[in-house]
Formats: C-alpha cells, sequence, structure tokens
C-alpha cells in the first residue's frame, strides 16, 4: 500500500490557505516535504475548491476578433497559373499592387502587412498597408488565410498528384 502525501491535515491546511487566496506555488512551499505545484493544483481541482474562487483577472491588449464565418465551396475561385485561390466574396477589393518604396526586411513595423513583394536579396520589399488580420491587410489576408478544402481530391491536389 503507498502512503499518500496528503494527509488530513495537510488537506485541512490546503483548504484554509486556498480560501485565503494564496497561489498554488505559495500552498506548495508551505506544505513542503514533497509537494509541488502541480500536485496542490490537482489536489484543489479534486476537491472542487477552484469552482467558488474567482480567477486573477488578466489584461487583455486586445479584444478577441469575432469568429470569421465560413466560406462556401462556390465562393472560392482558383486565379489562374498560380494556385492560389481567393474568396470572391470576402475580397475587400482589387489585388494591391506593388508599392513604389515599400518597407524592406528591417523597415516593416508592427501594424504594417507582411505581404512580400519580389524574391528574397535585393529587391524584397513588403506590403506596408495597415493590418486588418494576421499579418497581413485585408486584401492579403483573404488570400493567405484560406479554409481548408475538404476531400481527398484536395489531398491529391495538395501532394501535386491531380
Amino acid at each position: 500500500m503507498t502512503v499518500s502525501a496528503w494527509t488530513p491535515e495537510r488537506v485541512e491546511r490546503l483548504r484554509a490557505l486556498w480560501r485565503e487566496g494564496r497561489s498554488a506555488e505559495q500552498i506548495a512551499r508551505e506544505l513542503d516535504h514533497g509537494i509541488s505545484r502541480s500536485a496542490v493544483l490537482g489536489k484543489v481541482y479534486r476537491l472542487g475548491l477552484s469552482e467558488g474562487r474567482p480567477g486573477r483577472s488578466v489584461a487583455r491588449k486586445r479584444p478577441r476578433a469575432p469568429p470569421r464565418p465560413q466560406r462556401s465551396p462556390s465562393a472560392v475561385s482558383t486565379r489562374s497559373g498560380t494556385g492560389v485561390t481567393k474568396n470572391a466574396e470576402a475580397s475587400s477589393g482589387p489585388m494591391p499592387e506593388r508599392p513604389v518604396d515599400g518597407p524592406d526586411i528591417l523597415a516593416v513595423r508592427r501594424g504594417q502587412c507582411r505581404w512580400p513583394y519580389g524574391e528574397p536579396g535585393a529587391d524584397l520589399v513588403f506590403c506596408g498597408r495597415p493590418v486588418a488580420r494576421g499579418a497581413f491587410c485585408a486584401a492579403h489576408a483573404d488570400i493567405g488565410y484560406q479554409a481548408p478544402r475538404e476531400g481527398s481530391a484536395s489531398l491529391l491536389a495538395l501532394a501535386g498528384l491531380a
């Protein structure tokens, strides 16, 4: 038979410290003798103590983006010769042209579209327009973020066999 580290006295001490608002790490240090933070959290969960205690408020930098609408397969069309699909419904307008003086790899900043134009080397620049979703402006996000196609035909196309 295995002896448990959780004696009735330790469990009562855990309950009291948890009600005081102590963190799992603080409780583990106080209980000592091989009780880890993870063991404290596991026991708190098994005892149901975490349900009545409000969690710590975490400051969010920005609100979550609303869920994207599901795209219907009929709304996706293929641009000729590139293999890149573009959603015709969600398109924010015409495809942006290459910027004349777009930022290079060292000049592109947070909040600027990172869609690359050119080849790595001397002529590589980025779009630089304001970011709408992820790392891209609205027009480039429509191209860069696509819902996965379903079925075996898409797997064959992905493997280059179709």
